[in-house]
């Protein structure tokens, strides 16, 4: 029988290259979704979908002991659900917080816990650290996460680390960019647009790692059986600000652009504006609270020598070989 794995937010970005990697790798792939969820990245017909309901501990209950009856336990388990965007803090919390610990819990009392439960975490949950020397953020330093998203991917990761001989392995990347994601691709239309924008003066250092390299580290933690360690992702190099708007542009056939310099207290007003606005017509905005904290961050090195060490990660991507692919998806889907 076919190594089982569940991939939850296999409909999203990072979730669905993750569920394609699985199917090349053979495992029998079980995407875990909410009702409703998009499966326009999800066609192969190899792929079970499991309806997951995170926000109600009862139902998630019957939907994993109905899987149990059926098929004993996943043997792997990567927890990619959750949220980048929310109206507040509360919203945070609710999802990328005690949804996962529902989930953890259930798992637990239903004697489903896998051989590897992945948590994907993020670069956020360590904050705005080293801003003054620009030393490398590594697994010693106290995290001390300045965004509400950071705050509860760190509280969900603080439950994981806090479970006796869970088998845990959590990865924690820096700025993904690929096919298919829609926060880059908003930089991409702006400098279609003659647009290149960026926040504050001062030196900012900024981290990237291409989609296919970060789901590569994740397999082979996998296949190492590796547990109860966390790792930073990316692609080993550190850029400067317009370094990836360059290559952007180089892909597009280098538009000429309107380089914006925006002034960090200028930016701090839309920002909060444009959440106000968002939030008083029930929507979430692009431009918000956290993101401003986000680009107003200087320093996003980390170190990435344990998953070098300890996994064999070695990244494949160059940024220029990333952004070469991701932008003529962009243009194979109509999307530039």
């Amino acid at each position: 029988m076919a190594t089982s794995i569940l991939i939850t937010g296999a409909s999203g970005f990072i979730g669905s290259f993750i569920v394609q990697e699985a199917l090349k790798r053979k495992f029998s792939v079980w995407a875990g979704m909410r009702s409703g969820s998009s499966k326009k990245y999800l066609r192969e017909r190899k792929i079970h979908f499991l309806e997951l309901d995170f926000a109600h501990p009862n139902e998630l209950r019957a939907q994993l002991s109905g899987y149990k009856g059926t098929y004993n336990k996943f043997d792997y388990i990567i927890h990619c659900a959750g949220i980048t965007k929310a109206k507040n803090k509360k919203s945070f919390d609710r999802v990328n917080y005690l949804q996962t610990k529902y989930f953890i819990d259930t798992l637990i009392d239903l004697n489903m816990v896998p051989k590897q439960f992945i948590y994907i975490s993020s670069l956020s949950v360590f904050g705005p650290v080293h801003e003054k020397d620009y030393a490398m953020i590594k697994e010693t330093d106290m995290p001390a996460p300045n965004t509400n998203y950071g705050m509860s991917k760190l509280k969900a990761e603080l439950y994981i680390q806090g479970l006796p001989g869970f088998p845990y392995v959590i990865y924690r990347p820096t700025g993904v960019y690929g096919p298919r994601d829609t926060d880059y691709y908003l930089l991409a239309r702006s400098i279609k647009k003659h647009i290149d924008f960026s926040a504050g003066f001062k030196r900012q250092d900024l981290t990237f790692i291409y989609v296919k390299d970060m789901v590569n580290a994740i397999f082979l933690g996998l296949d190492k059986n590796i547990t109860r360690r966390t790792y930073f992702l990316s692609d080993g190099n550190t850029y400067q600000s317009r370094t990836f708007s360059n290559l952007i542009r180089k892909e597009l056939g280098n538009p000429f652009v309107f380089h914006i310099k925006c002034p960090l207290f200028i930016l701090k007003t839309i920002s909060l504006l444009a959440q106000f606005v968002s939030n008083r017509l029930g929507m979430t905005s692009t431009l918000n609270g956290d993101k401003y904290k986000i680009m107003k961050q200087r320093n996003w090195r980390c170190d990435i020598s344990p998953a070098t060490e300890e996994l064999g990660f070695t990244p494949k991507y160059s940024l220029e070989e990333g952004v070469k692919e991701t932008i003529a998806w962009y243009k194979s889907e109509g999307w530039l």
